[in-house]
């Protein structure tokens, strides 16, 4: 499996906020979008999870089977969290564990209770998530990540008000998730703790992108 990006362009308004990208990802690697604020990488990762149309240029997802559905082959997490503040931690893990993959009753607890297991969340399992500290509310829309089954992850500076600790734990997510198949693509502006990454950099001038060897 790999996703593909060719001469992709996206403006907003009348401004172009990259043009000509071309890149490849494939499965078992991760691809880090770097670069300095305002140079696109957040509308770079919107644009292949489909939530912005490129003005320009094509992005495949390819499988043994053919082309594939980026949507529905896709975790993305955003700068949000993505949770219910009126649902427990295990309530908002259940409803993404049911909405995105289905399953029996306990087939979704061994997963809800694994995740919260994973990000140290299991004393708050019962904990109205509305009340939970930022990086505890985190670490519960990271957790989505492990609780359905999608073989591309779309992550948006996942490792915003995590603590050195909660990001290692992220960076161990990431690095399972590869060594079974998994393709990840990331914005961010720290290194996440993975070995050999692909780094794809954004420039500072409208257009201008070039992928490089470290960010």
């Amino acid at each position: 499996m790999f996703l593909h990006a060719d001469t992709l362009s996206v403006t907003r308004g009348t401004r172009t906020v990259f043009s000509d990208v071309s890149f490849t990802a494939k499965a078992g690697e991760a691809l880090l979008v770097v670069g300095p604020n305002g140079a696109g990488k957040t509308t770079l990762i919107r644009t292949i999870a489909g939530f912005i149309a490129p003005a320009a240029g094509s992005i495949t997802l390819k499988g043994d089977d053919g082309d594939r559905n980026i949507a529905e082959q896709c975790h993305y997490v955003g700068h949000l969290t993505g949770i219910k503040a009126n649902l427990s931690a295990a309530e908002n893990l259940a409803f993404w564990a049911t909405y995105l993959d289905g399953g029996d009753g306990s087939a979704i607890r061994d997963r809800v209770d694994e995740a919260l297991l994973h990000f140290g969340l299991s004393a708050l399992a019962d904990y109205p998530a509305g009340l939970m500290s930022a990086g505890q509310k985190r670490r519960l829309g990271l957790a989505r990540l492990s609780v359905a089954t999608r073989p591309v992850w779309l992550l948006d500076e996942p490792t915003v008000s995590l603590d050195a600790a909660s990001t290692e734990l992220l960076s161990g997510l990431i690095r399972r998730h590869l060594a079974g198949g998994g393709l990840v693509i990331a914005a961010t502006h720290l290194p996440l703790g993975l070995e050999d990454p692909a780094y794809l950099r954004l420039g500072r001038t409208a257009g201008h992108v070039a992928p490089e060897a470290k960010p």
